[in-house]
């Protein structure tokens, strides 16, 4: 009997209910608003070797054509060995490249991209391209679980570089990029969490 009456006294009383849940909801609601930028997805892409676009620049420009050695690219942490996104241009490659259905002549060809092209075989090139992209949902935690809207930044930097060898050393270089990247995609959707359910029920008919 006393143990019912204790369980009695520690259960609240069907008055104080609701307002015990609307203390839970709101304790959840202030959780989930301070918690709102931890919670929204977020991908990121990180260069292993460097940080900023101007980093990426001036490695590839303390490259001296006709002077340096492979063992140099590598040593700034360039070319496919550092950079797995790095292409490796066979001859053929690189002539298309180079000319691209073009009228350009041999005249019209600098003299590194000369050299590689009358080296043949001899010539190999690599297309360089370093990123680091941020991309992460930036708007009101509800709106964005409930599908009503989204918000989505994208930031950072894209670099490329173009680098031709003949016999292990460097003929040619020249990079490209863009050096700072923000783009913002905002999407809206009336039917919130329902608006893709009338087009998932025409695909499955």
């Amino acid at each position: 009997m006393a143990h019912c009456n204790a369980m009695r006294f520690f259960m609240p009383k069907p008055s104080q209910l609701p307002r015990s849940f609307a203390r839970l909801a709101w304790l959840i609601a202030c959780s989930l608003l301070s918690a709102c930028a931890s919670l929204l997805p977020e991908a990121r892409t990180e260069s292993p070797s460097f940080q900023t676009f101007q980093d990426a620049r001036a490695a590839i420009e303390s490259l001296t054509p006709m002077q340096s050695h492979v063992d140099d690219v590598s040593a700034l942490k360039l070319g496919p060995t550092y950079q797995p996104n790095t292409i490796i241009l066979s001859y053929p490659d690189i002539v298309r490249r180079v000319l691209n259905g073009s009228v350009l002549t041999k005249d019209d060809l600098g003299p590194g991209i000369l050299r590689c092209i009358n080296a043949r075989d001899a010539c190999r090139g690599w297309e360089v391209n370093i990123a680091k992209i941020n991309k992460a949902r930036t708007g009101g935690f509800l709106a964005d679980f409930t599908n009503f809207r989204r918000r989505s930044e994208t930031t950072g930097w894209r670099f490329n570089a173009l680098i031709l060898l003949v016999d292990d050393t460097v003929v040619y270089r020249s990079w490209g990029g863009q050096p700072e990247i923000y783009e913002v995609d905002i999407q809206h959707n009336p039917l919130g969490p329902l608006q893709d359910i009338g087009p998932a029920a025409i695909t499955r008919r």
